[in-house]
């Protein structure tokens, strides 16, 4: 015989978690072992009963559910979020996702898909709410700004970079870094040609437009 899913329930309205207990008490294989109506309670809990999956509200006074989702799976890894909330906009949703969120679903959802989504956690089955797997596909989908060009320096290049636009001479720059003459000027070459720019000035100027020049 298979082990009962255990289930908590962190949301911080007492008739929402009265009612998830009462729906999911009726589902076989699914035992809500506590409930927390705030973030820090939830992870406490959390580390005390093990839950296989978390039911995790987003608005809660105090830790919110995004960052009780960041800290709970930081300490605990292989639980399963469920996020059951009634918000679908992208500050909160893409947050908790990148968070660690499993699967995300609306309140508005039937008890018989909350625990379709808890039984599917648990399998390694992930269930996004069809506006929110939408969202998600369109976000994808979107073209991806290009990188600035400062972005494919190497460390020691952005390095070398600081000190062009502090003034200082190849000569300077060898000494500072402790490099040869040739490897500065090999740098130099580098980052003139990557950042498509002719000339040590406008490399400067670059530095200091884009927040690089100390």
């Amino acid at each position: 015989m298979e082990s009962e899913i255990k289930v908590l329930l962190v949301d911080d309205h007492e008739m929402v978690r009265i009612g998830l207990a009462a729906v999911l008490g009726t589902e076989d294989g699914i035992e809500v072992v506590g409930e927390a109506s705030n973030g820090a309670e939830g992870i406490r809990l959390a580390q005390e009963y093990n839950p296989d999956v978390v039911l995790m509200d987003l608005v809660m006074e105090g830790m919110d559910g995004i960052e009780t989702t960041r800290k709970l799976l930081q300490q605990m890894p292989h639980i399963k979020v469920i996020v059951l909330t009634s918000f679908l906009d992208d500050e909160k949703m893409y947050p908790v996702i990148e968070a660690g969120a499993f699967s995300y679903l609306l309140k508005t959802s039937r008890a018989s898909e909350i625990a379709q989504a808890i039984r599917a956690a648990v399998k390694g089955q992930s269930v996004l709410e069809q506006q929110v797997a939408a969202k998600m596909m369109n976000r994808f989908r979107q073209p991806k700004p290009a990188a600035e060009p400062h972005h494919e320096l190497t460390d020691r290049e952005m390095e070398v970079l600081r000190l062009i636009a502090a003034g200082k001479s190849n000569q300077e720059v060898a000494d500072e870094l402790f490099i040869g003459i040739k490897t500065v000027k090999f740098h130099v070459t580098n980052i003139l040609a990557k950042l498509g720019v002719d000339d040590r000035t406008q490399a400067a100027i670059y530095a200091f437009k884009h927040g690089i020049a100390e």
